[in-house]
């Protein structure tokens, strides 16, 4: 199974240890699915990780941790196509990403996004959804 996962996923997961979206990189982890991403999330990850308020809470080790598992161990699709369909066009990246990496699911926590409930063959659910579908 693929999976496209949210930025937003990506971070909570190592700001709340306990949330699904830490159990599902635990998951990854441990090779229950292949996890797709592309070098433009990837320097998204790395911006986000610079915030301030990330700053105060996450030590940079662990942020260049996910950074170097992502390009070591996910799926880096290098050729996205061209999505206009997201409400808020900041997001039509993930749309693109889940396309061309082939993703089953697409798992975020934007409302807009879920609003959407796919895209093309690509379910879009939340953090626990996947969890509850993955036990």
């Amino acid at each position: 199974m693929r999976l496209a996962l949210d930025t937003n996923v990506l971070v909570s997961a190592l700001l709340s240890p306990s949330s699904a979206p830490a159990q599902l990189f635990v998951l990854w982890r441990n090779r229950a699915f292949d996890l797709v991403t592309s070098a433009e999330q990837i320097d998204e990850i790395s911006r986000v990780m610079r915030y301030p308020k990330i700053r105060a809470r996450l030590a940079p080790a662990l942020a260049g941790r996910l950074v170097n598992q992502l390009r070591d161990l996910a799926i880096v699709v290098t050729k996205l196509p061209k999505v206009d369909r997201s409400p808020d066009p900041d997001d039509n990246h993930l749309l693109a990403l889940a396309e061309a990496g082939e993703a089953q699911f697409l798992v975020t926590g934007d409302m807009q996004l879920l609003s959407l409930k796919r895209h093309k063959f690509t379910r879009i659910i939340t953090p626990a959804t996947l969890v509850e579908l993955l036990q």
